[in-house]
């Protein structure tokens, strides 16, 4: 194969092929267990961030994954900040949200954030 885009399929290389298959596979595998057990750990709890608010509710700021992230790392939930999914883009009122969080391209989970009003 004059570009090395490709190899004959003789025993050696279909052997090779089949082993890194197999480790991609594991790969795979361990990575959709990883972030099944960070769901089943996320799933039940409640996020409580605290904001500067006005009178009325309305933040003084916003609330963005980042934060949602950060918060979430402080109570020992490890989570990345691209792991946080806002359609309708950042909190920016005082209440209870339920966040998606997508872990995986098969594993998607939701954790309540409440955002409070600072006294």
């Amino acid at each position: 194969m004059p570009h090395g885009k490709a190899v004959p399929a003789n025993k050696e290389n279909l052997e090779a092929f089949e082993a890194r298959r197999a480790e991609l596979e594991r790969n795979q595998a361990d990575k959709l267990a990883s972030a099944t057990a960070r769901a089943e750990q996320i799933h039940d709890n409640i996020l409580v961030i605290s904001r500067h608010a006005g009178s009325e509710g309305k933040l003084f700021g916003s609330v963005s994954p980042a934060d949602i992230a950060d918060a979430a790392t402080q109570v020992g939930i490890r989570l990345e900040k691209h792991e946080v999914r806002m359609p309708t883009g950042p909190l920016r009122n005082v209440g209870e949200y339920e966040i998606t969080l997508h872990l995986h391209a098969d594993v998607e989970s939701e954790i309540s954030v409440h955002v409070v009003a600072d006294e």
